[in-house]
């Protein structure tokens, strides 16, 4: 963590105990938007000193919001400034990294608490700009507010390739998913039950020959020769043999040009995503390099480059959490329930899963692998299984509670600047 980093956590720790009541903060409240933001300005004590500025989503229309902000805080004798936004998609953004360039104060208001409070400022649900912006100053005022976190540059591009993979990943199974339950289940049914034994033979097919008739038409020799022109294995053609048989009698409707164009689309599109996918990977290891922490992650069990990578862009720097507690709840895997009434007691916790879905799935793998394939991971599986084997989903349930603790084991690591211990050391 740089000084600028632990200067700016500090001022945010003291700003959410002392902002109730304070006499010498501004706050502006900022309701982002594409194209025009609008600001309220006003303190912490409930007072509206300037209700709407409306700012182009421009450096003219920043440098006007810093102009009436100094004007406001030297005719009311406001010593401090704090902006808040609200997150929205990436509008936001711009205008944070230019005002914490600027050395000014900038914290975000969860858009969760934003719907929440609305209606408790005059009692109606009524949603306008003006009105958004005050409640985020409201909300500022009662200490609601979360860490601005600004990353380095290289953290953030981490964050943005890991983002551009997950949609990649989403684009390839979409594509899967549009060859097997579109194309093949109408064309050719029969193939459906040999693709999934060999894709690149399925897809090969589905690419030059989806239509039955067209296999039929071949001699086998050359069917091999157009799905698999390379060497081939026994297995490989007994499965291509099977293929060209059922190709005859198949039940699959009538296919006509459009269809093989189609085809021909899709699946050179899933090799493109493919391709895609692997030079994004490429790219995160390349980045995922520069910083120590991550090969201390790949020390732990279960850890591989895809789960260590997301780790690391999750927890970034691990020094603004104070807490086990405040990891858990970034990631979603701390427990709520609802203990209120007579029946408080019986109340089962469940994790909340508040936070990054892609996070806990990733742990959740991790802790899967490192419960059947480490000894002491799978010690420690047991002893927790010891006694309640019979209980339903109970498996499940301690690989979450395992997938949390390699969490806050691969939190403390990055703390500690150290490696998992290995077998050796125990």
């Amino acid at each position: 963590m740089n000084e600028v980093d632990s200067i700016r956590l500090e001022e945010f720790r003291q700003l959410k105990k002392g902002i109730r009541g304070s006499k010498e903060h501004l706050i502006v409240g900022i309701d982002v938007a594409k194209e025009r933001h609008h600001a309220f300005f006003g303190t912490a004590t409930g007072k509206a000193l300037f209700k709407r500025l409306v700012f182009e989503n421009t450096i003219e229309g920043f440098e006007r919001l810093l102009i009436q902000t100094e004007a406001l805080k030297v005719q009311h004798g406001l010593k401090k400034t704090v902006f808040g936004l609200e997150p929205t998609a990436n509008y936001h953004k711009p205008l944070g990294e230019f005002l914490i360039k600027c050395a000014h104060h900038v914290v975000l208001v969860s858009g969760v608490a934003v719907k929440r409070n609305r209606e408790l400022l005059d009692g109606r649900w009524d949603k306008h700009d003006t009105k958004d912006s005050a409640n985020v100053a409201d909300l500022i005022s009662q200490g609601k507010c979360l860490f601005y976190e600004y990353p380095s540059l290289a953290l953030r591009e981490l964050r943005s390739l890991l983002s551009l993979k997950r949609r990649l990943k989403k684009g390839e199974h979409g594509l899967r998913v549009r060859i097997r339950n579109h194309l093949l289940a109408q064309y050719f049914p029969e193939l459906d039950r040999y693709y999934g034994q060999s894709e690149s033979d399925g897809l090969a097919i589905v690419r030059w020959c989806v239509n039955p008739s067209v296999i039929a038409g071949l001699e086998y020799e050359q069917f091999l020769q157009v799905v698999a022109p390379q060497k081939r294995g026994i297995w490989q053609q007994n499965r291509l043999k099977a293929i060209w048989e059922k190709a005859v009698d198949s039940i699959g409707c009538d296919a006509g040009e459009a269809v093989e164009f189609e085809a021909k689309v899709l699946v050179e599109g899933l090799e493109q995503i493919r391709e895609a996918i692997r030079a994004t990977d490429d790219k995160i290891e390349e980045i995922c390099l520069q910083f120590p922490e991550y090969s201390y992650l790949l020390t732990i069990p279960g850890f591989g480059p895809d789960v260590s990578s997301k780790v690391l862009a999750a927890i970034g720097n691990p020094f603004r959490f104070k807490t086990g507690g405040q990891v858990l709840k970034m990631a979603g895997l701390d427990l709520s329930a609802n203990r209120s009434g007579k029946r408080s007691d019986a109340a089962t916790p469940v994790i909340s899963k508040k936070g990054k879905a892609d996070l806990r799935y990733a742990l959740y793998q991790a802790a899967f692998i490192a419960s059947t394939r480490n000894q002491h991971f799978i010690i420690y599986f047991t002893n927790k299984l010891r006694g309640r084997e019979k209980e339903k989903g109970i498996k499940t349930k301690m690989r979450v509670k395992l997938a949390a603790k390699m969490l806050i084991i691969a939190w403390t690591l990055m703390k500690k600047k150290e490696v998992f211990y290995t077998p050796q050391a125990y």
